[in-house]
């Protein structure tokens, strides 16, 4: 199951809104077969291990990640496949949460007369798939925040200077993430200061799994239409998230961005005067989008995480102090009054990287 486990990790990006899935084909003890569901519509991991497997399916076990699919959607169900290929005993690590599977697999596996056990190494394999377990439990995407700091915590001096913190490898790495995610978002604040592309760099392409779509949060849609990330439109999709409602100054606006290619999409505020985080990734979620990064600026990571809206941390912590009472904090927004209120992270990995220290956190609820 651990080998199936790793087989299924390396579609990340490349499979969503699907799940990762990996499958390995056990006779006698050893291991005859492998597979794992590469990219959105292909074959499914089981179908894969099995047809490499060849004449040694028969009798055999099958380990999966995944409870095999028993329905019709771009390829047969997994159920009919595991039959003809006379497996005796499915092993899967957890029950498919998609409804039109959803136990029915192991079901229809136990009535042709397969022996079926599930939940061996569930928890690994529900950590590898928690977005997709997060859209169909909440429609919505899973949500990653991330940002560079330095060990006291700050991410500009008092005069705006933040080029760069983190290493150049943690930029590259950091890369790797843009290249598996199906949106990045940011603030006007960081859209009009840095004018960034959010696209990931050429140099990365190996990495390049998704083109993400960059999302810039804009109430009243004052984005520059000469910004980069207007210019770039034909080469990465832009969406612009305004208020609902806006003056006819605004809709100008609107119409502006729209003309030149953007997505444009209104969405109720929040009482902090921003588009409503809830409703947006309600939005994606209906888009099927299944993974959102969100880069910044402080104030919007601060307002997803007071939105309870954040599943996982990704920080990069530079070797350097920057002191001093002006410089620019990670975290923006007001200060908490109670403890009670801030917000809690398990943490998962550490890694150092050209100097820094990534470290990765779950977000407790």
């Amino acid at each position: 199951m651990a080998q199936a486990l790793r087989l299924a990790a390396r579609a990340r990006g490349r499979v969503e809104p699907n799940p990762m899935v990996g499958a390995v084909v056990v006779r006698g003890g050893r291991a005859v077969g492998e597979g794992y569901h590469k990219q959105f519509g292909g074959p499914h991991a089981e179908v894969l291990a099995l047809q490499d497997a060849g004449r040694w399916t028969r009798g055999s076990t099958l380990y999966v990640t995944l409870e095999p699919c028993c329905h019709w959607g771009k390829t047969p169900p997994c159920t009919d496949a595991i039959q003809w290929a006379g497996v005796k005993r499915v092993v899967a690590a957890m029950i498919d949460p998609f409804g039109k599977v959803r136990g029915r697999g192991a079901k229809i596996l136990r009535a042709a007369g397969i022996e079926v056990e599930t939940g061996l190494m569930q928890e690994e394999a529900r950590e590898l798939n928690a977005p997709f377990i997060k859209r169909l439990g909440t429609g919505m995407p899973y949500v990653i925040a991330k940002w560079a700091q330095t060990i006291d915590g700050c991410v500009a001096t008092a005069r705006g200077e933040s080029r760069w913190i983190s290493s150049e490898e943690s930029r590259a790495d950091s890369q790797k993430l843009r290249g598996r995610v199906d949106a990045i978002i940011i603030g006007l604040g960081t859209a009009a200061k840095d004018d960034p592309l959010l696209m990931a760099r050429p140099d990365s392409s190996r990495d390049i799994k998704r083109l993400a779509t960059r999302i810039v949060l804009d109430s009243a849609c004052r984005l520059p239409v000469g910004g980069q990330l207007v210019r770039t439109v034909a080469f990465a999709p832009l969406m612009v998230v305004h208020a609902a409602k806006l003056d006819a100054a605004a809709e100008r606006r609107r119409a502006a961005l729209a003309e030149r290619g953007a997505m444009t999409v209104g969405i109720r505020m929040d009482k902090d005067g921003r588009p409503g985080i809830a409703a947006l990734l309600k939005y994606l979620g209906d888009l099927e989008y299944t993974n959102v990064m969100v880069e910044g600026g402080p104030e919007i990571v601060a307002a997803f995480l007071r939105a309870r809206c954040v599943d996982e941390a990704r920080v990069y912590v530079a070797p350097m102090v920057m002191g001093g009472p002006g410089a620019r904090r990670a975290i923006g927004g007001p200060d908490l009054s109670r403890l009670a209120d801030a917000a809690r992270m398990r943490l998962v990995s550490t890694e150092i990287i050209g100097g820094d220290a990534k470290l990765r956190y779950r977000i407790i609820p």
